[in-house]
């Protein structure tokens, strides 16, 4: 019952440290796309 239970954290922290990741990654893209946006605005 004890490994049950060890195993049930070690999945919940790697998938909630998955989810931390990509929320990460989708705002590091947003902000370069953000950044190539006001560029090109500026540039016409």
């Amino acid at each position: 019952m004890t490994r049950l239970i060890a195993l049930f954290l070690i999945a919940g922290t790697a998938l909630l440290a998955g989810c931390n990741t990509v929320a990460g990654a989708g705002e590091d893209i947003s902000k370069g796309g953000q950044a190539i946006h006001n560029t090109a605005e500026q540039a016409k």
